[in-house]
């Protein structure tokens, strides 16, 4: 029996103790040690006394398996168990046990020696890596496993949960030892497994491997599923068909862009055939058309000249288009306050401007996977603002209406990507920069937690506050650009080490739909503007008809950390990251509303001593803030809110440029604070004139921010992308 649900896209096929049901977007491929060492003549296996013939009958199915799921959409994943050159990572008894069996014949090499494929085990030897036919394909996730199973001093759980994986099909070898382990590992994690008979093997098949299959399956699934291959395959193969299709046709005939500028739309049309030239001066034709609707959006704009040139040097480097990087030929604009090596860096203030040699390791990092830049973006000078009123290259305006503005400091960022003149950018957030611009202009904008991705390269607004931003489409979007930046960078003093615990994961049941969440006192809402408490009251029903369960949670540690972010000495920071005498010497060239402010936060003459005590409260706030997103019962899982309690029109706010722009961090001031993270997502739009109470035409967008405690980022985004789908969905 096997069967696909088009209405749940999950799919079910006959397995061991009943049949295994697992949804197709939340599912990986696992393939465990398919290496030289175990695999091949000379490598450790054989030599350890391992039977080959025996271990090699995993090969065919396993890549079998491989192409069907590729050929779905599936994640994919690869594991290598190996240590580290040093061996520093490798436990002794590893080393000693077999090797010191009393009349031991067979283990004559342990891990580390020189064996004929290299260094046994050991990482970046030949040996260590995967056959040549199952090479892992750009994109794929490769997990480097001092261990037998999967899961221990490895970051394969964060990794699948950033992909919102929740059930695994297994296969690899050997089947007694490192499958196994690695399907009791997830079992333990909360991971629905199934493990694929044929795909698996070991040394001592006729000994061990019905036995530990069994074992898997018994007391009704009490580690998991076991299954067959061809009943998987059945299934799996009519998901392929229009890439097959494709494939087929003819080379005269390329498919047509259809403007969509979300990555997996572009991946896919580029695997169809769509040229990347053809994406580059239709991207080009809307730049220049939107530039005569709107001029501030772009500090430096790459000719078209050049990007076309990128676009062709990519193509040829990518000819294969069955193994394109995940970010081949996605276009993207960065703020211009990260570097790119020779282009100026402004942070929109002519006297900081300096060309960079080498660029951010976020620049690098998109470049190295194929995205193809267009630009330098607009913001509010020294990176400080809401507004996005506060640059000499103009006032970019919301996508939705010519008055209103667009937020800042990442205000070109969120222009870009909401006129459609790019898929994504790497913008920064201080104080609510990445959340509140996406907010006016109907994107997506996600603050990581602080550390997890590298800052090396920007300059900073408050660097013990800052972090990258990342402004998208949709949440997907965010989620795959995260997997790619987030990295431990040690040459970061700020960077964040990889995560030791990961919460476990709910993959079926009530549990896997259902969560907490909080909103802000009523007190705190009042701020709101009357469409703003309407659409977040609606938000608040929609994600309650999700399975949101409403939970109250102190809220004054986030009242009082955002309060402490402008009103306290944090603000002094702002100044630390200026050249000495830099105000005196650079008055004539700043933006009025930013020498006000600087001004007054020399006249504080704030003291050590009230730095100290911002720092105890800072701490204080963190700790209160934690306990309401316990791993416990009385803890929630997100805190929703307006992104910001109103929309301002250009005009108010160069009429009251400070205290417009303080209104609107109400929600988004205690973020980097209290070591959150968020995710601004599109909740609607409502009509202008009811916002200003005339006649006015058009619509302007609501956005709600889902937050959440540091290190949280997965479930957050999780529960975000769900809320996204269902406000579509409702939509429709």
């Amino acid at each position: 029996m096997s069967s696909f649900n088009n209405g749940t896209d999950s799919l079910t096929f006959d397995a061991k103790p009943y049949a295994f049901t697992f949804p197709l977007k939340h599912t990986a491929l696992l393939v465990i040690d398919m290496q030289r060492d175990f695999l091949l003549e000379k490598g450790f296996g054989e030599i350890q006394g391992g039977n080959l013939e025996a271990v090699q009958a995993s090969i065919a199915p396993t890549k079998k398996l491989l192409e069907a799921c590729r050929g779905a959409g599936m994640t994919v994943v690869h594991t290598r168990e190996g240590h580290k050159p040093d061996m520093s990572d490798c436990p002794s008894s590893k080393l000693v046990r077999q090797a010191a069996a009393p009349n031991n014949t067979q283990h004559k090499l342990v891990i580390g020696e020189k064996g004929e494929l290299g260094r046994l085990l050991v990482r970046g030897e030949y040996g260590h890596d995967i056959i040549d036919e199952l090479q892992p394909l750009p994109g794929e996730v490769v997990i480097d496993k001092p261990g037998k199973g999967s899961f221990w001093n490895t970051e394969i759980l964060h990794k699948l949960k950033a992909r919102a994986i929740t059930h695994l099909i297994v296969s690899g070898v050997t089947t007694e030892c490192c499958f196994a382990t690695s399907i009791r590992e997830a079992n333990d994690r909360g991971l629905e497994c199934c493990g694929i008979e044929e795909a698996t093997s070991g040394y001592n098949d006729a000994c061990f491997k019905k036995s530990t299959l069994d074992m898997i399956h018994w007391s009704q699934g009490l580690f998991g599923f076991i299954g067959t291959l061809q009943p998987l395959l059945d299934i799996l193969a009519p998901l392929a068909v229009s890439s097959r299709n494709a494939e087929s046709t003819p080379p005269q005939t390329p498919p047509i862009f259809d403007g969509d500028l979300t990555i997996p739309s572009l991946q896919q049309a580029y695997r169809n055939g769509l040229s990347l030239v053809t994406v580059a001066e239709a991207l080009y034709d809307k730049i220049e058309a939107y530039q005569k609707t709107d001029p501030a959006v772009w500090i430096h704009l790459e000719s078209r000249d050049n990007v076309i040139s990128a676009a062709k040097a990519l193509a040829a480097k990518y000819s294969d288009r069955k193994a394109l990087p995940p970010l081949f030929g996605i276009p993207f604009s960065v703020k211009d306050s990260i570097d790119v090596a020779g282009l100026q860096t402004t942070t929109a203030c002519p006297p900081l401007a300096h060309v960079a040699s080498t660029s951010a390791v976020v620049y690098d990092r998109v470049v190295s996977e194929g995205a193809l830049f267009i630009g330098k973006t607009n913001l509010d000078q020294l990176a400080t603002g809401l507004t996005g009123c506060r640059s000499p290259w103009g006032i970019p305006h919301s996508v939705y209406h010519k008055d209103y503005i667009s937020g800042g400091s990442s205000s070109g960022n969120a222009v870009s990507v909401g006129a459609g003149l790019v898929s994504f950018s790497l913008a920064t957030d201080t104080a609510g920069s990445g959340r509140v611009p996406p907010g006016f202009n109907g994107v997506v904008g996600y603050k990581p937690t602080r550390g997890t991705i590298s800052f090396r390269g920007v300059t900073p607004a408050c660097l013990s506050l800052d972090c990258i931003a990342l402004t998208t489409c949709t949440v997907s979007d965010a989620r795959t650009l995260w997997q790619i930046l987030e990295d431990f960078d040690s040459s970061d003093p700020y960077s964040k080490p990889t995560l030791a615990f990961e919460r476990h994961v709910n993959s079926i049941g009530a549990q896997a739909k259902s969560f907490k969440f909080g909103i802000p006192p009523p007190e705190a809402l009042a701020i709101c503007s009357l469409p703003a408490r309407r659409m977040f009251n609606e938000t608040v029903a929609k994600l309650q008809k999700m399975g949101g369960l409403l939970t109250s949670f102190d809220w004054s540690p986030f009242q009082k950390a955002g309060q402490l972010l402008y009103d306290g000495t944090f603000v002094s920071e702002r100044l630390a990251s200026l050249p000495d005498d830099f105000l005196e010497k650079n008055r004539s060239a700043l933006h009025p509303v930013i020498l006000e402010l600087m001004d007054a936060v020399v006249a504080r003459q704030s003291t050590a001593v009230q730095a100290y005590r911002d720092l105890q409260a800072k701490a204080l706030y963190t700790r209160q803030a934690a306990q309401v997103f316990a791993y416990a019962a009385s803890g929630i899982d997100v805190l929703v809110v307006p992104t910001a309690p109103t929309h301002w029109t250009i005009k108010e706010v160069l009429a009251d440029p400070i205290k417009k722009n303080s209104i609107l961090g109400e929600f988004t001031h205690c973020g980097n604070v209290l070591d959150l993270c968020g995710a601004a997502v599109p909740a609607g739009t409502y009509p202008v004139s009811e916002l200003s109470g005339k006649e006015d035409e058009g619509v302007l967008p609501f956005s709600v921010t889902f937050l959440s405690g540091s290190r949280l980022d997965a479930e957050m985004l999780e529960i975000a992308r769900r809320f996204e789908e269902a406000f579509k969905a409702e939509a429709c």
